[in-house]
């Protein structure tokens, strides 16, 4: 069973997920491999690792009874294992619903294997016997690295949302707006600004629940004469991600993801307007806080996103099946779009595509050999949102109706 452990009881080093038997043992070799291997993985891609681990034991013990994964493990019982292997991997592929996370799910839990058998066997010293350890482990990695659960499908261009969503979201996320789906004045700030992070600094949606409530920098440029604004994209140095009482802990995605982002003025007020008027005095550092003083969280956001979807115009909702597939806004979702402008941007002013996809590497937190920026490149040619990203957010008359007066 997977188990998120967050209470103060128990110590600091501990705290995280974790998978547990029917007796609320921890499973040995998960714990094993999480203490060496998930330091590297933001917490989301850890959780669900483990997720997929779990259904491997879960698998073991319906075959061959209680324990019999981590058994098997501990006393390189590559019989065992091929046993268990095998089933499960029948078992993900019969599946009539089958989808691409089926795929990862039986990589995972292979990569699982493989790497748990390297390290028992490199532990024990024996001449002969590591060498048959060694055979084995050649056996279990080609024959079953070879075995897919289905054909992988060539990578689709992404999509960004129609100009007529993005217009329609501006329209109802305004915090003055008639058709905004929330009552509170602090709700309706809180969702605002979350949007305005994720649309126009293409933030993931763990990087805008990790920001601190002094996230915008500002400093004055000489050479421009103007003062420009900023935020570090990072984990919040004031918190101790130990401590952050949040069931899913966001958190920073790779190191690559790490970055200073430019602001507008008009976003570094919104922001600050926000965090002075609205955000309260939560006993927290994190700049969008929830009704109850606690940390937003990643499945209130998510929610958020489902509600708003709702409030959609039809027509709006049948452009946006019709063009993406989709029929609801998602955070991601922003983050899609926002890097479809940037690129559209860049290229209006006479970068040259690749000048421009490595201007996307730095602004939107991707490594160099990333594939993610040239899956950009085709969907920048379709202008259906240039005429609203043109629009200039720091013109926009209604969003500056919005700023409180007096403050």
């Amino acid at each position: 069973m997977f188990e998120q452990l967050s209470d103060k009881s128990v110590p600091a080093g501990l705290r995280g997920p974790i998978l547990v038997d029917q007796h609320g043992l921890p499973r040995y070799w998960a714990a094993v491999w999480t203490t060496t291997s998930a330091a590297q993985l933001a917490n989301s891609t850890h959780i669900k690792k483990l997720r997929y681990i779990e259904n491997l034991y879960q698998h073991a013990e319906q075959l061959r009874g209680i324990s019999a994964l981590d058994d098997a493990l501990g006393t390189l019982n590559d019989e065992a294992l091929a046993d268990i292997l095998e089933s499960w991997f029948v078992s993900i592929r019969n599946q009539s619903n089958g989808t691409d996370i089926d795929e990862m799910r039986w990589l995972t839990g292979l990569g699982f294997v493989t790497s748990v058998v390297t390290w028992v066997s490199k532990s024990q010293a024996a001449d002969d016997r590591v060498r048959r350890i060694e055979e084995r482990l050649i056996r279990l990695s080609t024959l079953y690295s070879q075995l897919h659960v289905r054909r992988v499908r060539a990578i689709e261009t992404v999509r960004s949302l129609p100009a007529s969503t993005v217009k329609a979201l501006y329209g109802i996320l305004d915090p003055e707006s008639a058709t905004n789906p929330f009552t509170r004045e602090k709700t309706r700030w809180r969702v605002f600004i979350a949007f305005v992070l994720m649309l126009h600094q293409g933030l993931r949606r763990g990087e805008v629940l990790l920001l601190p409530v002094d996230a915008i920098k500002s400093a004055y440029d000489h050479k421009q004469n103007r003062t420009r604004h900023w935020l570090n994209v990072q984990e919040n140095e004031y918190e101790d991600s130990d401590g952050d009482p949040r069931y899913s802990k966001p958190g920073i995605k790779t190191v690559h993801s790490i970055r200073q982002v430019p602001v507008s003025e008009l976003t570094a007020i919104m922001v600050q307007t926000y965090a002075g008027n609205y955000r309260g005095r939560p006993r927290h550092s994190f700049l969008l806080n929830s009704q109850i003083d606690m940390p937003l969280s990643t499945e209130a956001l998510t929610k958020i996103f489902a509600q708003i979807s709702h409030r959609l115009p039809a027509v709006v909702l049948k452009e946006l099946k019709d063009r993406t597939d989709k029929e609801s806004v998602t955070p991601h979702d922003l983050r899609h779009t926002c890097a479809v402008m940037r690129l559209h941007q860049l290229l209006e002013q006479g970068d040259s595509m690749d000048e421009a996809l490595q201007k996307l590497r730095t602004f939107f937190g991707w490594s160099k050999t990333s594939s993610m920026p040239s899956r950009y490149a085709r969907a920048v040619f379709e202008d259906r949102l240039a005429g609203v990203w043109n629009d200039a957010f720091d013109d926009r008359v209604a969003l500056l109706r919005a700023l409180p007066k007096g403050h």
